[in-house]
């Protein structure tokens, strides 16, 4: 039985992450962000909250990293500020947890003993697509403070693979759909309009194409990343190889839903 931390476990997928991963027989670690509330964001509402070890704190301390990554045999580190609009607001909160909390992650498993690291990224770091499919080769385009964060987490984190021979991997899912996403994105949105009755649908733009993936599917993804040796030191893209526009994945919904 491996040990695992998950950080983001409080996460959209952290949640779904850590319920496959429990279901496979591994004994988890998930870290929740503290709050003054106590709250553990969507672990509150998993059915295997007496089978895992629920922590709270902050990856952008070190020394608290370093306590939470003992013994400790696979980190899937997850926990980043995700809102794109937020970080033209606050740029530096990003900083300080996407790329700071990534070195801290990385620096802990180091010292603990080269723990593999499976390193969270984003489509987001690719920008407006140049070609496509869009393969890991593609330029990265920092187009906002938020994948320009990623970016450079990606870089940290590939840097102690380069440097000190860290088993990193880094994951890079596209668009994630399914339960617990925020309703912000483009399929909860739609969903929320047509279940609210709305004759009109509000959406923007509808010719951009997107490559969605379920969120069990992009959890195997990491998962078949963490058990594959030859992934180290390696980016790899987590997708279907298929896109849709958002006109067609709103009239495939309306279809559905009637």
């Amino acid at each position: 039985m491996k040990h695992i931390l998950i950080t983001g476990a409080d996460g959209f997928i952290g949640s779904h992450l850590t319920e496959m991963l429990v279901s496979k027989g591994y004994q988890i670690r998930a870290l929740s962000q503290y709050n003054s509330f106590n709250n553990w964001g969507w672990l509150e509402n998993v059915d295997c909250q007496d089978q895992i070890d629920i922590v709270t704190g902050d990856i952008r301390d070190a020394h608290y990293c370093k306590q939470i990554t003992k013994d400790v045999d696979i980190i899937f580190h997850l926990a980043a500020l995700i809102a794109i609009p937020y970080s033209y607001v606050s740029p530096d909160s990003y900083v300080d947890t996407n790329i700071r909390g990534t070195l801290n992650i990385c620096q802990a498993a180091k010292e603990n003993g080269n723990i593999r690291v499976i390193h969270t990224s984003t489509s987001e770091v690719y920008g407006t697509a140049q070609y496509v499919p869009i393969d890991e080769n593609h330029p990265v385009q920092p187009q906002s403070p938020y994948s320009a964060t990623k970016i450079a987490a990606d870089a940290m984190a590939m840097s102690f693979y380069n440097s000190f021979g860290l088993p990193v991997t880094i994951a890079r899912p596209f668009n994630t759909y399914g339960p617990r996403q925020s309703a912000r994105a483009v399929i909860p949105t739609i969903i929320t309009q047509i279940a609210n009755g709305a004759k009109k649908i509000k959406l923007g733009d509808l010719t951009p194409t997107r490559d969605f993936n379920y969120v069990d599917d992009t959890c195997r993804g990491f998962i078949d990343l963490a058990e594959c040796d030859e992934s180290i030191g390696q980016t790899v893209n987590i997708g279907s190889n298929f896109e849709i526009s958002i006109g067609d994945t709103l009239n495939l919904i309306k279809e559905g839903s009637r």
